[in-house]
């Protein structure tokens, strides 16, 4: 099985993130704590517990060079917390939001991070060395409704963030000071901070889970009416594909390579999608153990799969059938994944090792060396 290690840490987990070597793991045990567990003689034991905010934490990001760990709150705060000592020290940054903030990510380059919220607000936060603190610039009235998850591009400046208003937007982050001309790349050279440069209207319902691949060519993003989007040449003129399947919406992804997703969610099973030789995007199977209804139609259309779903519900009656089917799909988690994280090097063109988290309390470790069917894909 892919799945190499499972560490039941809490009862509930709301994310998660690793230091650079994978000693550690920090995450939110849905509470407003964060804490750190470190690899001793095979045993993971609690080295801190990060105490500063008052509501959940809802985004850990450790960033791997300067060893700083950024989180965000539901309650509208976000703090950079240093190592010194034996201790880690916190220090506020300065959001200016009056709703919660949800989701939070540090630049490829380090020296800025983004923050979503559901003050339909993005923060972009950079240190500023004159004050000696972290101050933000917000991206307003862009959005329509909470920012669900941020996603840097390679090039250190463009931004992509997802909404509860169904769309994936994509940003210029540029900081005069802060970013150097010569980072900037294609259209995007001449762009302002705050500039919308694309924005994708392809979701009627809630999109989350927004990823770039490692090359920045390509966007992938989740919709809860359990559809993914692929989106290449992201620019003027975007090629968008989806992909609809028959079960429950992911609610992140990640790029493992440049022609393979992992999808993570609500199914409590990781999802394979893999682009051909000509670029068409499918379903390839489930990361954990197979379906024992995998005997149907392949993946078709949204209509004949939900039509094929009440067609089945008719003939066999209204019971509990259907659940228990969902149940023997297998799998580590036992409830709704919630965060993935590679663990790879940065930059890695392809990864084969990435920890997922969820809201059963465990982060589970997964290995796609042992999986045959899909190096294929890598």
């Amino acid at each position: 099985m892919a799945a190499v290690a499972v560490h039941q840490f809490a009862p509930c987990i709301t994310c998660h993130a690793w230091s650079a070597d994978r000693s550690m793991v920090a995450f939110c045990p849905n509470n407003s704590e964060v804490h750190i567990y470190k690899l001793s003689e095979d045993k993971w034991e609690r080295a801190h517990i990060l105490q500063k905010h008052d509501q959940i934490v809802s985004g850990i990001d450790w960033s791997a060079r300067s060893n700083r760990i950024v989180t965000a709150s539901h309650d509208r705060n976000s703090y950079v917390w240093n190592y010194e000592g034996s201790e880690w020290v916190p220090t506020l940054v300065i959001l200016r939001l009056n709703r919660a903030a949800l989701c939070v990510q540090w630049s490829p380059k380090e020296n800025k991070f983004a923050v979503g919220s559901g003050a339909k607000t993005v923060c972009i936060c950079y240190y500023e060395q004159e004050n000696n603190w972290w101050v933000s610039k917000l991206i307003r009235k862009r959005h329509d409704s909470s920012v669900t998850s941020v996603a840097w591009h390679p090039n250190n400046i463009l931004l992509a963030t997802t909404s509860t208003d169904g769309k994936c937007r994509v940003f210029s982050t540029f900081i005069k000071g802060v970013d150097t001309r010569d980072s900037k790349g294609g259209s995007s050279s001449d762009s302002k901070f705050g500039e919308q440069i694309l924005q994708l209207d392809l979701s009627f319902s809630w999109a989350f889970g927004v990823k770039w691949s490692p090359s920045g060519n390509t966007l992938a993003y989740v919709g809860h009416s359990s559809v993914i989007y692929f989106v290449d040449d992201v620019g003027p003129s975007p090629l968008a594909q989806n992909v609809a399947f028959r079960d429950l919406p992911l609610r992140d992804v990640l790029f493992i390579s440049e022609k393979t997703v992992i999808g993570v969610g609500f199914d409590c099973n990781p999802m394979v999608f893999a682009a051909d030789e000509s670029g068409i995007w499918s379903f390839v199977r489930f990361l954990g153990e197979r379906k024992t209804s995998s005997i149907g139609p392949k993946y078709g259309s949204q209509f004949s799969e939900a039509f094929g779903k009440l067609y089945g519900q008719s003939k066999h009656g209204m019971n509990n059938d259907g659940v228990d089917n969902s149940r023997q799909r297998g799998g580590v988690h036992e409830n709704c994944i919630t965060c993935i994280v590679p663990l790879g090097e940065a930059g890695s063109s392809t990864i084969t090792r990435f920890s997922t988290s969820g809201l059963d309390g465990k982060v589970v470790i997964w290995d796609l060396e042992s999986q045959q069917d899909l190096l294929e894909y890598l």
